[in-house]
């Protein structure tokens, strides 16, 4: 393998890595602000506020989009053994 295949594999893998964590965590960011507007206009700061409708939120999430970010993985898996065979 030369030095550029190896920049486009590691580029590769930062992007699906990106692109499989980005709606996960802007999903939480989003709902974490949220709930923290909520909490400071009624100034109720319980830690399980926060928690609870996030975990809620991300396991629907991976619910609803995790066949997709299977399959984004196996496109990306399937690539990187055609380069080795190649």
């Amino acid at each position: 393998m030369t030095n550029s295949e190896v920049m486009s594999v590691m580029q590769s893998a930062l992007v699906v890595g990106v692109k499989l964590a980005a709606p996960i965590l802007l999903l939480s960011m989003f709902l974490g602000i949220l709930i923290s507007i909520i909490q400071a206009a009624t100034q109720i700061h319980e830690q399980t506020i926060t928690f609870v409708p996030k975990l809620i939120i991300i396991i629907a999430l991976c619910l609803f989009s995790g066949s997709w970010m299977l399959e984004t993985l196996q496109d990306y898996t399937y690539e990187l053994f055609r380069m080795m065979l190649l």
